[in-house]
């Protein structure tokens, strides 16, 4: 099914796709002390009117004049998910198949030339119908402080006088762990949109591969599922370990818990019109409060592991930041690749 066939979700509530995960670790992330004032900062920091200006001065605003069939499957994701105020979309010059959303209060989302040039046409529906569940989810804001502590985690290394590297990396690893269950959310929605919930996975799989002609994506679901049945434990653990430092589950995991939540009825459930509203989401279950829990911990351990405490960590980073939140251009007009677009992988 097409982009253009699938239906319109009136006033969904991005509850009704959220991936558990997602859900908990982002209350987990709200109840640690001072950390929202941490991100409040760093938001602060990471002008979105420098990001605007760099994004509007070095790469193509996409609009009804302007690669006008691309605009065209942006504005109907927006319309499917219900969502009146378009964001504003880039294509930026790179050679690989990429796409983000950033921006703490006005979010634009910005895709790669490579992929909309080399992926098909409903490979990029569904990127875009990703990024456009991120602005209804609202992830943005805190992506916005995870793309600045990006920076700075990458400017920190090595540099005299700077942050003191632990506590930084520390938050950021929290962030990293955020993020990696909202890109599950996203997944989900993006095959709400598009219709057809292998198309994701078409997308998943270009986006570990690349756009090669000849690729099969039932392999690439068996080769999810072997993955997923990994009896060696220290196979399992290191992949874990490894995993900790990136922005984005591994494409074949994401393709396998996309699945496991439509075989589970959800997807059908959705498409057939029985889903939350915005203003009717209920109360959390008390599963999901274990879940918070559970996240909150982890979140905890990892601040306390890496500093000594979470008091320490988020002070001194507050700390540091308070200066600079205030300087006419911020820590991010001298941060290593603030506010370029062209520097740093990303994927969607």
């Amino acid at each position: 099914m097409s982009l253009q066939e699938s239906v319109r979700y009136e006033q969904i509530s991005p509850k009704a796709y959220e991936h558990p995960a997602d859900r908990a670790a982002t209350a987990a992330l709200r109840s640690i002390p001072m950390l929202d004032k941490v991100v409040k900062t760093l938001t602060d920091i990471y002008h979105e009117r420098l990001l605007r200006q760099v994004l509007t001065g070095n790469s193509v605003q996409i609009s009804d004049r302007q690669v006008p069939q691309l605009w065209a499957k942006h504005v109907r994701a927006a319309s499917v998910l219900d969502i009146d105020k378009v964001p504003d979309l880039f294509v930026t010059q790179m050679p690989i198949g990429n796409a983000f959303t950033i921006g703490a209060k006005r979010p634009m989302v910005v895709i790669l030339s490579g992929l909309a040039r080399d992926y098909s046409g409903g490979e990029v529906d569904a990127v875009l119908a990703h990024e456009m569940s991120h602005v209804l989810s609202q992830h943005y804001y805190y992506q916005s402080a995870l793309e600045f502590l990006r920076q700075m985690v990458q400017t920190a290394t090595g540099a005299p006088g700077f942050l003191p590297g632990i506590p930084l990396r520390a938050v950021y690893l929290v962030m990293l762990e955020w993020w990696r269950n909202a890109e599950l959310s996203a997944d989900r929605a993006s095959a709400l949109v598009v219709g057809d919930p292998l198309v994701p996975c078409q997308m998943l799989m270009r986006i570990a591969g690349g756009a090669l002609e000849g690729m099969s994506l039932d392999a690439f679901l068996a080769q999810a599922a072997a993955f997923e049945d990994e009896e060696d434990m220290y196979a399992r653990w290191s992949r874990t370990r490894w995993q900790a430092w990136q922005s984005h589950p591994f494409a074949v995991r994401r393709t396998r818990e996309l699945m496991k939540w439509v075989n589970e009825g959800s997807y059908d459930r959705i498409r057939d019109g029985a889903y939350i509203r915005r203003g009717q989401e209920p109360p959390a279950p008390r599963e999901l409060d274990a879940a918070v829990a559970h996240y909150q911990e982890r979140f905890v351990k990892i601040l306390e592991t890496a500093t000594g405490g979470i008091e320490r960590a988020l002070g001194q980073l507050e700390g540091w930041l308070r200066p600079r939140s205030s300087s006419p251009g911020g820590a991010a007009a001298g941060a290593s690749g603030a506010g370029d677009p062209n520097k740093g992988p990303r994927r969607n």
